[in-house]
């Protein structure tokens, strides 16, 4: 019973300590010029939602009886000697209300109804926003269409409202106290961009389909007028007139002379029939253009980031700005690529580049993938226990044409393939005599494209593994890829490998089973080989599919093309 009056105590306490929350006063600012018919109903609507303390209907000098009818409705009216303009009206209501949220809202809305108006202020209410602006169904937007979107997409990138000049927005009294009230039809645009570049929260709110009194072609053609002027006014106001023009201007040289630097750079390179003085001749004048302008961009970058005020200014900054930052990560991976393959020794600085190999297949059967990025490969000592093995990434092995287990043949000397160990996908790891036979030293860098020139005349063998039988597939790495015959072997309507080599024509090659010689065939294109072993049938289909292979198959005199590990008991036992 004491633990409950405790905690009941500190339960009231806290209520009562609980800091009660504010009461926010709402007032509703209807400009109308000559809005007799419509005027009462705007303000009949508007009295119907239960949190507008304030209705305030600015006569912008009507010479009609838009004020006896507003009075009659219920709103307090101020009045204009003579017709100033919207912005005016408006600007006069929010002067004079006394409230903490101010909604603006149209004379001539035909369907105005309470939750419309709900919309627009509630979210202001709840703290989600400091402005709501409005978005509705209409038939006719073409000032928004034609003037106010296409500029403001030039020079305010970052404002993407459906309908920037609505008419129907709120907002809180204090944020509007730093905003610029334009005098006539560019205030909705005015207030717009103001909010965005003070950064200022702003929320477009949907309020279902309106219904106005349609404007004359001659009141649609000021409109445009004055919108045009806003955003005008205020690009030059807010520096983005010098961020398209001077700024933009500045950003396309420096991108040209960006783009010399890296063109006179590429020829240095990768260009061989272009001599080298030209090639740094080209990257001396881009860097020179390239640096002069971007001191320009930035001297102007500055002045306009003084001259604005902050807010989301970033947003159009980078988008203005994101060629040219494209173009410096372009030179600067470039030049981080050149400095990486920079070797210094014995007083000279050598810079040899080198790229993986991009390999993408037309026939996508036989593989996993039909595109894959390959290399360079780092040459590096093989382990202590392991001079009689090479250790290949598995990129390198499906270049060769080999995989893990396999063997090769380099200088009378048979090594075993392994694959390259974990963290190591692209270190090539030789015995010391592998790399003095193959003139290479631990740090060289080889490319994919290469791995066949550095390994040309060596022997592979490729192992094909099934359930009874190893075929064992010889072949001598050729460096340049050549015509080539793809084949098929089946033992008893079984496929037991698939593969290609480069076979010459009326050329005799030699098939082993079990390590020791059993026939020889003559080869001729698409013609088949079949043969008997022990009751059973070994057959190899040779195809034309025009394909190219850097797999020599050796001749009678070089060595055996096929050899047929074949287990006889488990081919008696398949056979029982």
């Amino acid at each position: 019973m004491y633990w409950f009056l405790v905690i009941f105590a500190f339960l009231l306490a806290s209520v009562k300590t609980q800091k009660p929350k504010k009461y926010q006063k709402v007032s509703v600012i209807i400009p109308a010029y000559n809005e007799e018919d419509t005027v009462a109903t705007v303000v009949g609507v508007v009295k119907e939602v239960s949190f507008v303390d304030e209705i305030i209907v600015v006569n912008d000098g009507s010479s009609d009886n838009t004020e006896s009818e507003a009075i009659k409705a219920g709103a307090r009216v101020i009045n204009h000697e003579t017709n100033k303009g919207k912005g005016e009206a408006l600007f006069t209501g929010y002067k004079d209300a006394e409230c903490d949220i101010i909604a603006f809202i149209d004379a001539d809305i035909h369907n105005l109804t309470s939750k419309k108006v709900e919309a627009m202020i509630m979210p202001i209410l709840e703290g989600k926003t400091d402005i709501t602006k409005t978005k509705f169904a209409r038939a006719h937007g073409r000032v928004t269409e034609l003037t106010a979107k296409p500029l403001l997409n030039f020079f305010f990138p970052e404002i993407s409202f459906e309908q920037p000049l609505s008419g129907q927005f709120a907002a809180r009294k204090t944020v509007l106290k730093r905003i610029n009230f334009e005098k006539d039809y560019g205030v909705d645009v005015g207030i717009v961009i103001d909010a965005d570049v003070l950064g200022i929260s702003i929320m477009e709110v949907d309020i279902g389909a309106i219904e106005h009194d349609m404007s004359p072609l001659a009141d649609l053609n000021l409109m445009a007028n004055e919108v045009v002027r806003t955003i005008m006014n205020r690009a030059n106001k807010y520096g983005r007139v010098i961020m398209i023009d001077d700024i933009g201007y500045f950003i396309r040289m420096s991108i040209v002379g960006l783009s010399m630097v890296i063109l006179g750079l590429f020829t240095i390179f990768f260009v061989n029939f272009v001599p080298l003085s030209i090639g740094i001749m080209i990257s001396i004048i881009g860097l020179i253009i390239a640096v002069f302008y971007i001191v320009k961009v930035i001297i102007k970058s500055i002045i306009m980031f003084k001259k604005t005020p902050r807010g989301n200014l970033l947003k159009s900054f980078v988008k203005i700005h994101f060629p040219l930052i494209i173009s410096i990560i372009i030179l600067l991976l470039m030049i981080s690529t050149f400095i990486g393959a920079a070797h210094f020794e014995n007083g000279v600085l050598s810079i040899e580049p080198n790229s993986r190999n991009l390999i993408i297949y037309a026939d996508n059967s036989q593989r996993d993938n039909t595109i894959s990025v390959r290399g360079p490969y780092v040459v590096d000592n093989a382990l202590e226990d392991e001079s009689d093995q090479i250790r290949m990434p598995a990129d390198a092995m499906m270049t060769l044409g080999v995989k893990a287990n396999d063997t090769i043949q380099i200088d009378d000397d048979v090594y075993l393939i392994n694959e390259a160990r974990e963290g190591e996908h692209n270190v090539l790891r030789l015995p010391k005599e592998v790399k003095n036979f193959l003139n290479l030293e631990s740090g060289n860098v080889i490319q994919n494209s290469r791995l066949k020139e550095v390994f040309e005349g060596t022997v592979m063998i490729h192992s094909y593994e099934n359930d009874n039988t190893t075929v064992y597939e010889q072949y001598i790495v050729s460096s340049r890829d050549a015509r080539s015959c793809t084949y098929e072997i089946f033992l008893d309507n079984t496929s037991v490998a698939y593969s290609s080599g480069i076979f010459k024509k009326n050329s005799t090659y030699d098939i082993s089973i079990n390590d020791e010689f059993f026939t020889s065939f003559n080869f001729k294109k698409n013609s088949n080989v079949t043969f008997d072993y022990d009751n059973h049938t070994v057959e190899i289909l040779f195809k034309d599919k025009n394909t190219t292979s850097i797999k020599q198959i050796p001749r009678e005199s070089q060595g055996t093309f096929l050899n047929f590990n074949i287990d006889k008991n488990k081919l008696k036992n398949l056979e029982d």
